[in-house]
């Protein structure tokens, strides 16, 4: 990832923490010299010093056969706004973009065990839709088997992280001010959030 000095996002627990906040990401493995990606949720789990990232694709998909002898880029980034050169002082200034992201790069291994891979799918469900897990577990075994054997699951072990937080922050307080309220202004949420990290430059 090509990170300017000024939008440098290197706080490990913040960076996980992001990570977990948006954590529907894109992984992008290499076939062929060409990059395939498909977009997944994710869990992060920190063990023993280490950082895993665990999720799966559907059986028929075939970037599951490249994820484990090559090495993977999951993309985690929500947050983002265009920001409008109005609110420089310089009448010479051009529009950009502000947004927040994390690369995450690393090898994966498939998971065959069935008790392993029932794990990863509960967790899954406690984590987007713990209503659901009753509901989950009090379906037949049959059912549930052939659901299984739809998917692919998998864990990736993180080997570099990579952050950019891109926020305005080689602007002066006073631009960085008319910038938030423009934000806060509208209706788009995530335009809102932007607007809030912003505001938290100046905390």
């Amino acid at each position: 990832m090509y990170v300017p000095k000024h939008f440098q996002f290197k706080d490990y627990t913040e960076q996980i923490a992001f990570m977990k906040q948006y954590s529907f990401a894109t992984i992008v493995s290499i076939k062929d010299n060409t990059p395939i990606a498909t977009q997944l949720p994710f869990q992060i789990k920190e063990q023993a010093d280490k950082l895993f990232l665990s999720s799966h694709f559907a059986v028929a998909n075939e970037q599951a056969s490249y994820i484990v002898e090559n090495t993977s880029l999951v993309i985690f980034s929500e947050p983002h706004a265009y920001i409008s050169p109005m609110h420089y002082d310089k009448e010479e200034s051009v529009p950009t973009w502000d947004y927040i992201a994390v690369h995450a790069y690393g090898t994966a291994r498939i998971i065959n065990n069935e008790d392993e891979k029932t794990e990863v799918l509960e967790q899954m469900i406690k984590s987007y839709d713990s209503d659901y897990l009753t509901q989950w577990q009090g379906l037949s075994d049959r059912f549930k088997k052939g659901m299984m054997r739809g998917i692919v699951a998998f864990e990736l072990e993180v080997t570099d992280l990579q952050g950019q937080k891109k926020i305005s922050q080689n602007k002066t307080a006073a631009e960085r001010e008319r910038i938030a309220a423009y934000l806060e202004k509208g209706d788009n949420p995530v335009e809102k959030s932007i607007a809030k990290s912003i505001r938290n430059l100046q905390s």
